[in-house]
């Protein structure tokens, strides 16, 4: 039982966690990652995940990594938006990449536009006192991408390997 809903609420807990992180701090902290990791190797086991399905879910998120590093040097996103792309994506596996960068690309997509239109207006005086919604508001800084990321695994989680003769 107490695994069952692990398995159902740990990975789509964490990723709110860190879409709303991203939102009032514009930051993802290692310890989300380490978070997804660890409770993937502690999940995926009783999942009925056999090593091989662990290890392609392990190049997956590798391979996710390696990109998002890429898009991080590249200044299209934050360092800690790419190592939550690269753990979510292990969880998300190899059955699920194509939808989860799909999806993740539209949302993102669609969240940095409305952060662009937003910026051209200015905020009322009672929001801007807010120290995190003028840094959302300020054109200097990023939009919050594990928001989009977040969005994404909350909307495919649910037929996903994972929940398979659990929901």
């Amino acid at each position: 039982m107490i695994v069952e809903l692990a398995i159902i609420f740990l990975f789509p807990a964490i990723m709110i966690f860190a879409g709303v992180l991203d939102i009032f701090t514009m930051t993802i902290p290692n310890r989300i990652t380490i978070g997804l990791v660890a409770g993937f190797v502690a999940l995926a086991p009783f999942a009925g995940f056999g090593w091989e399905t662990i290890a392609l879910h392990f190049a997956t998120g590798a391979l996710m990594l390696i990109l998002g590093i890429g898009a991080f040097a590249a200044g299209w996103i934050g360092g800690g938006d790419a190592k939550l792309f690269a753990a979510a994506s292990l969880w998300m596996g190899h059955e699920n990449l194509y939808d989860y960068v799909l999806l993740s690309s539209i949302l993102g997509g669609i969240l940095t536009v409305g952060f662009l239109a937003m910026r051209k207006y200015p905020l009322p005086p009672r929001l801007a006192e807010q120290p995190w919604i003028a840094r959302l508001h300020n054109a200097g800084h990023g939009v919050p991408y594990g928001v989009a990321l977040s969005a994404a695994v909350l909307i495919l989680y649910p037929d996903t390997r994972w929940l398979e003769g659990l929901v």
